[in-house]
């Protein structure tokens, strides 16, 4: 080989690692879009959850304290209701919250390409 057959090889190895960069920069970006909407998405949901939890316990507060005939019964049985939710939230956070944010994450950055 001579020596315009060298800088030839070198040149198409700068455009093929240059490819290469941009795939990668690209993927990235597709990633992180992904990634971010995703989390715009469980934050409008956790919201949304959060009024509804509201306007429940509104409504249950209610029922209960005509069926009680008091209000801080009402109140402390809806409290109670709530800090049980808490408990089992907490004892199953694994199963509940950390294992399937692990697998969208794995499988979003993990996943093999289609195209190779």
């Amino acid at each position: 080989m001579n020596e315009i057959d060298y800088k030839r090889l070198i040149g198409e190895a700068r455009k093929h690692l240059k490819l290469e960069w941009d795939y990668t920069k690209l993927t990235a970006v597709e990633k992180l879009a992904v990634l971010l909407s995703s989390i715009a998405f469980l934050a409008v949901v956790i919201i949304i959850c959060a009024f509804a939890l509201n306007y429940l316990f509104s409504a249950i507060i209610s029922a209960l304290a005509v069926a009680l005939d008091s209000m801080w019964a009402a109140h402390l049985i809806a409290v109670g209701i709530l800090l049980v939710l808490l408990l089992v939230v907490f004892a199953f956070k694994k199963q509940l919250i950390v294992d399937p944010i692990a697998r969208f994450v794995s499988k979003l950055f993990l996943k093999p390409e289609d195209n190779e």
